[in-house]
């Protein structure tokens, strides 16, 4: 059994910036492997490790400079990657979820993997609807919001549960090929050991354009356009008092009464 994880680098942005035209100025950036795609791995090396899985593939829509965190996936337990790049992906202002769709599903007919895993979200635009688009795409069925995956995948079909809203838990099967989105606290993910990162650099790293995919320039065309950036300002009021509580105790009731919190 093939696993292929997605897994994204995503910017991490320090507490003060500035946003130069519709970006953040670069200087205030930083780079990590996306949080929900650590999850994801995680249990797709958990399955291989069960005996469950025979590898894991890890695949990536980025530039060269996203190897580091390809490498760190790789010294945590994926087998082998793919990161996807090509002239177009470079010229275009932004890919939105049907971009990022056609260029995965290439990977995934390519791969024929029987179990996609993704995060739920990335951290960079949170838009959460890759993995099921992927899934409608591909025609496989899919989970949304995975919280636990039974490890054994009986006759060929995965025993999830998923968060719903209202702190609503589901239980239900999953046929076979399938695409799941997994969310935190599903398990732990292990750090990189050392002799993970030695191994990781002699693992395979395949790096592949568009038309090694069979895909036209114009997969990158999207419907969504960035017109803007900017930093929101807060609109709550703050209200501080200095003292001792006893002391304080009666303004912060009055203010509960004036707010119609407090009879």
């Amino acid at each position: 059994m093939k696993l292929l994880v997605a897994v994204k680098e995503v910017a991490t942005v320090e507490d003060s910036f500035e946003v130069d035209g519709t970006e953040i100025d670069d200087r205030y950036l930083g780079a990590r492997l996306n949080e929900w795609d650590e999850y994801a791995l995680e249990e797709a090396v958990q399955l291989r490790e069960a005996g469950v899985a025979d590898e894991v593939v890890t695949v990536t829509v980025g530039p060269e400079e996203h190897e580091q965190s390809i490498r760190k996936a790789l010294a945590k337990g994926a087998d082998r990657a793919v990161r996807v790049w090509d002239d177009a992906l470079a010229d275009a202002d932004l890919l939105d979820v049907r971009a990022k769709t056609d260029v995965l599903r290439a990977v995934v007919e390519e791969e024929e993997p029987d179990l996609v895993l993704t995060g739920v979200q990335s951290g960079d635009d949170s838009w959460g609807a890759t993995g099921v688009a992927l899934a409608d795409e591909v025609g496989y069925q899919w989970a949304a919001v995975v919280n636990d995956l039974e490890h054994d995948l009986a006759d060929g079909t995965a025993s999830v549960r998923r968060e719903l809203e209202g702190g609503v838990e589901e239980l239900t099967d999953v046929e076979l090929p399938a695409v799941l989105t997994v969310q935190t606290g599903i398990n732990q993910p292990r750090y990189a050991s050392m002799r993970g990162i030695r191994q990781a650099q002699r693992k395979e790293l395949a790096v592949k354009d568009f038309s090694a995919l069979g895909l036209d320039p114009s997969a990158v065309e999207g419907s969504l356009e960035r017109t803007a950036m900017y930093e929101p300002e807060s609109e709550s009021d703050v209200a501080v008092w200095e003292g001792s509580s006893d002391e304080t105790a009666g303004a912060l009731a009055d203010l509960l009464r004036e707010k119609g919190v407090a009879p």
